[in-house]
């Protein structure tokens, strides 16, 4: 199967790291992704977190546009509902000037961290409602030229979002549910599945994406694609040793640990497991890929055929650089995306 893999990158501080040296192995990751032939290459946008050095994407996927030269670059992704549509057409306008026809708006409509988190990002505005959200991506095509021009009556009628540039990003909607599957298929955008959040429901989210897509505003043709954890080692065994940390770091987060160091391998085989929190262990791990390079292969064409996609986005957290980039290394190998 040609299976084509992308990359999630939400830039983790591993064991010992600062922020500085997760932006610059983010860096390196890219690069390396483009030599490898990965499709894409998204970054993601989380706020107030220890662990992740990801908080602005449309900057970060600035600088991994400097430092690369084919490979589709974007946001996995801009969370609408904090800011002005008007604001993230003119950055992804002038993301479009610098780097023409390669660059991917995926929006998403999650808080992105604590609720202290939103407040500032709105200004202290309320958050907008779920009804409020097909409205702000309408207004967001039509800034970025995808979409009629507002109408006389419109507020907004004779604004016009700069740069003006002639072509526009491929929109993406992100999503862990079904409601985003169906505002994508009502308004013509592409869909990617969070599979790496909910490891349930993604394969009936995206069913009724194509059985209900209609070009609209933000797109006229399907695509779709799912993001997974994977944890690819050259042995089976180094796989499960360092997705022992993963576990640990998942169960972190869901006791509300979220400001927590990323666990070491060492850390995670001493921790006193309490029989539930196996069993939660043993439930996410529905949303992650792991082993070696034979059992991951099986897994991923297993995985995009359940999804009815000839493409995977994979998020792979290791606990050393070396080894996350190894996990990519394999995975291009396997499904012969190399070019050198």
């Amino acid at each position: 199967m040609r299976l084509m893999l992308g990359v999630l990158d939400q830039s983790p501080i591993g064991p010992g790291e600062n922020a500085v040296v997760a932006l610059r192995h983010t860096l390196e990751l890219v690069r390396a992704a483009e030599r490898l032939g990965y499709s894409r290459f998204w970054v993601s946008e989380h706020h107030d977190s220890a662990g992740l050095a990801g908080s602005s994407p449309e900057v970060l996927v600035s600088a991994i546009g400097a430092h690369t030269s084919r490979i589709r670059i974007g946001s996995g992704g801009v969370l609408l509902p904090h800011y002005s549509p008007y604001k993230v057409a003119e950055n992804f306008r002038v993301l479009e000037a610098l780097y023409p026809g390669r660059c991917d708006l995926g929006i998403g409509r999650a808080p992105g961290g604590m609720p202290l988190a939103s407040l500032a990002l709105r200004n202290g505005g309320a958050k907008p409602a779920d009804e409020r959200f097909p409205q702000m991506l309408g207004e967001l095509g039509t800034f970025l030229g995808l979409a009629p021009p507002f109408g006389p009556e419109h507020p907004l009628s004779d604004l016009t979002a700069t740069p003006r540039v002639d072509t526009a990003p491929e929109i993406w909607l992100l999503g862990s549910s079904g409601y985003s599957a169906v505002v994508a298929a009502q308004m013509g955008a592409g869909f990617s599945f969070a599979h790496f959040i909910n490891g349930y429901g993604g394969q009936g989210a995206v069913r009724d994406y194509l059985r209900h897509f209609r070009p609209g505003p933000l797109g006229s043709k399907p695509k779709v694609n799912a993001c997974v954890f994977v944890v690819c080692a050259d042995t089976d065994a180094l796989a499960e040793r360092e997705a022992a940390a993963m576990d640990l770091r998942l169960l972190y987060h869901e006791k509300g640990e979220y400001n927590r160091p990323f666990p070491t391998p060492e850390e995670a085989a001493a921790y006193p497991y309490a029989e539930w929190e196996r069993m939660r262990i043993a439930d996410n791990r529905k949303r992650m890929i792991v082993g070696g390079p034979d059992r991951v292969r099986r897994a991923l064409i297993a995985f995009a055929e359940s999804y009815r996609t000839d493409e995977v986005l994979a998020t792979c957290i290791l606990s050393d650089f070396k080894l996350r980039l190894r996990s990519y290394e394999l995975l291009a190998e396997m499904f012969h995306r190399s070019d050198d």
